[in-house]
């Protein structure tokens, strides 16, 4: 049933009437009423008779006798909330789109067959061919890829999907967001053909969404590409699940039971006996671990086709760039980063910066003492919307005209942290003759202009240009690598490497960092499953994820901690905290063996439906929480 209590997180039986047992089926839509409500759900089995020994209650309707939920996704939807200690209904909210009745009427159309395609491109790496091999003969084979720099990924990730698609099997492919969505769209269409796959996001529209979801239900497609959703779509002899860049936040879903589209894919994979392909510039802990534990093999290139590929990666700061260049150190845009875009520029050739922070100043403080400036209304962070304008409050909007530092007295700031905005302004004093443009998450460019011309870009939103950046520039690199997170550095350099591998072959790469760090040696090898290693065996001593299993508990003080203490021993579960959030509010962390997490997600479970029962006040719960801190 369609009811978020998860104290009725299990099946009911109901009674089916003479007039509809003809058009009910396992997977359609139904109406029940449970006490004085009629609910929503849909059937999951049929049966000749019932272990219920109460009287059965009718089937109060049958909204549809369309199968929309397939018995595959029905039991990885029960998996997957098991996983993260949900309900059944919350999965299967994000499974099945809203129904439209009138794609329900439409013509049904035919499966069109898939050629196999070329290996030509996959060749470039070991154990690429044999991969997309293994596709083609029905196998079900498990990798974890890093894509060369400047690799049309869209394009080797539709061929396997082509070779999936070739043997008679279905694939799922999982991009962050729509921009992937639509370059993988556009791939799919010229390696398959038109009509034979279907892409499922929230940008789409209900009709649309729904219309697509249909076509994959009754596998008139055998392959759908799409957004975090699309891990639960309804895919027929399902042989390939890919995931691109399992990095991204955008991976995660927003909705209880907070699934990660990777993890969704690797469940799926194991109860379909499917093969899976784990994509990225960069390489995640946890896709090492998947290669470390032999679960999956590792598809990389050779060091000559690595070094024929991308550009030449620069670092500065360390003692030979401040013998050369003094104010190396200090500088925002050291020189070695003016004459690479310079020399980018005078080829005609268009170069990229990339900095962590959008707007003009996000960040504030006292010119004299070095204080940050706060609001005097809320004491919220001051930032600079533009030159010559007053502090104004990030959080509550107050205009500080006559700001006043509460240490020192001093009515003058100096910025922080610069934004793009202000980093646009800069390069266009700096290069007067040249178009200077911004790529921000409110205002994306779809591609780089062509010619000479300076991109700046927030991370995730870097436009790519036609034959690649001559020079890609990445400034305040401390803003990414000292954030108080375990994931601060595996960030920052799956970051910088999809930034890179925009460059065309030959260009240049400046990364202004010491190129003594462990993660900046990383980048300029271009060898990220190196520093996955090393960060799993970092995380394995100091048992951080994924070797150890964390949940997060978020609720009023007191409240987590409660069912932290009610946790059976045997569990040998770590408690971490309470953790004050606001005033009103702790959260709890709780850690376990990784071989225990099953049965912590389990025990959380059942406490939230007893908590549930008992009318409690609610602790929100998540598994595998992104921050730890």
């Amino acid at each position: 049933m369609d009811e978020p209590l998860p104290q009725l997180d299990k099946l009911f039986d109901y009674r089916i009437p003479e007039d509809m047992a003809s058009q009910v089926r396992p997977g359609c839509r139904v109406k029940v009423r449970f006490g004085r409500r009629k609910v929503s759900g849909y059937v999951i089995a049929l049966k000749p008779a019932t272990d219920f020994t109460g009287k059965l209650l009718w089937l109060s309707e049958l909204v549809s006798p369309e199968p929309v939920l397939s018995p595959e996704i029905a039991r990885l939807a029960r998996a997957v909330a098991d996983r993260y200690a949900g309900t059944l209904a919350d999965v299967l909210r994000l499974a099945v789109p809203e129904r439209r009745v009138r794609v329900e009427s439409e013509q049904r159309g035919e499966t069109l067959a898939v050629a196999a395609p070329t290996p030509d491109h996959w060749k470039r790496y070991i154990a690429g061919e044999a991969f997309l091999r293994a596709l083609r003969e029905n196998k079900s084979p498990k990798a974890v890829w890093n894509a060369l720099p400047g690799e049309d990924w869209p394009a080797r990730l539709a061929e396997a999907a082509a070779a999936t698609a070739a043997s008679g099997r279905g694939a799922v492919l999982v991009v962050p967001d729509q921009d992937d969505l639509d370059r993988l769209d556009a791939a799919l269409e010229a390696v398959l053909g038109p009509d034979r796959h279907v892409t499922l996001s929230a940008q789409l529209g209900p009709t649309k969404r729904y219309r697509s979801f249909l076509k994959a239900a009754r596998g008139e497609v055998r392959i759908v590409a799409g957004t975090r959703a699309a891990s639960l779509a309804p895919v027929a002899d399902l042989g390939l699940v890919a995931i691109w860049d399992d990095g991204d936040e955008s991976h995660v879903d927003r909705h209880a039971p907070y699934p990660h589209a990777r993890e969704v894919l690797l469940t799926r994979a194991g109860l379909a006996n499917a093969a899976c392909l784990v994509g990225g510039y960069g390489r995640t802990p946890q896709a090492q671990l998947l290669v470390e534990t032999e679960w999956a093999v590792s598809i990389t290139a050779p060091r000559d086709e690595i070094r024929s590929a991308a550009p030449r990666i620069v670092p500065v700061g360390d003692e030979s760039d401040l013998e050369r260049d003094p104010s190396g150190g200090t500088a925002r845009l050291p020189t070695v980063a003016w004459e690479a875009a310079r020399a980018a520029l005078a080829k005609d050739q268009p170069v990229l910066v990339q900095v962590p922070r959008r707007g003009y100043v996000p960040a504030v403080s006292c010119q004299r003492c070095r204080t940050r400036a706060a609001c005097p209304n809320c004491s919220g962070p001051l930032r600079l919307m533009g030159a010559r304008r007053a502090p104004v409050c990030g959080w509550c909007g107050t205009v500080a005209e006559d700001f006043r530092c509460a240490e020192c007295g001093s009515n003058r700031v100096r910025a922080v942290i610069i934004g793009a905005e202000r980093t646009a302004e800069e390069l266009a004093q700096a290069f007067p003759d040249t178009a200077v443009v911004e790529s921000t998450g409110l205002n994306r460019l779809e591609s780089a202009p062509k010619g000479a011309a300076v991109v700046v870009a927030t991370p995730g939103v870097e436009p790519p240009a036609p034959g690649g950046y001559g020079a890609v520039l990445l400034l305040d690199t401390w803003a990414l690598l000292t954030r108080a997170e375990l994931t601060a550095s595996e960030e920052a350099l799956r970051r910088w490497m999809n930034a890179v591998a925009l460059a065309r072959p030959g260009g240049t790469a400046v990364v202004v960092a010491d190129g003594g760090l462990p993660v900046v040696q990383a980048l300029i090898r271009w060898d990220p499953a190196w520093f996955a290693r090393l960060e799993l065996g970092e995380r394995s001593e100091l048992g951080f994820p994924p070797v150890m299993k964390f949940a997060a508990l978020t609720g009023p003080n007191g409240e987590a901690e409660k069912i932290a203490a009610n946790l059976p021993s045997a569990l040998g579960a770590e408690v971490i905290g309470p953790i004050p959030v606001d005033e009103h509010t702790e959260r709890v962390l709780l850690r376990v063996r990784r071989r225990d997490g099953a049965a912590l997600a389990s025990v959380l479970a059942k406490a939230t439906a007893e908590r549930s029962s008992a009318k409690a006040e609610p602790v929100r719960i998540r598994i595998d929480p992104r921050e730890i801190a």
